[in-house]
């Protein structure tokens, strides 16, 4: 899945071992399962080269996707022309 997260939702992050995120839509930090209970326990967090993007290894525990989906990024490869 794709989130979004500020320095705050990655100190939280680092703290609690939850991935939590920056939600923009409703203006407030949102742990990833705390609804739902599909959680995501943080096993590694990269930065990339130029410092501004985050991959974080978790856990998964159930669907990742709103969908329902294991993955948000299961409908497969845009072919090229």
């Amino acid at each position: 899945m794709l989130g979004w997260m500020d320095d705050e939702a990655l100190a939280r992050t680092l703290a609690t071992g939850r991935a939590t995120y920056w939600s923009r839509s409703r203006q407030e930090y949102w742990v990833k399962g705390e609804t739902s209970g599909h959680r995501q326990h943080v096993v590694e967090v990269r930065l990339d080269c130029d410092g501004d993007t985050l991959l974080l290894k978790v856990d998964q525990e159930g669907p990742a996707c709103h969908t329902g989906s294991r993955t948000c990024f299961d409908d497969g490869l845009v072919e090229q022309a």
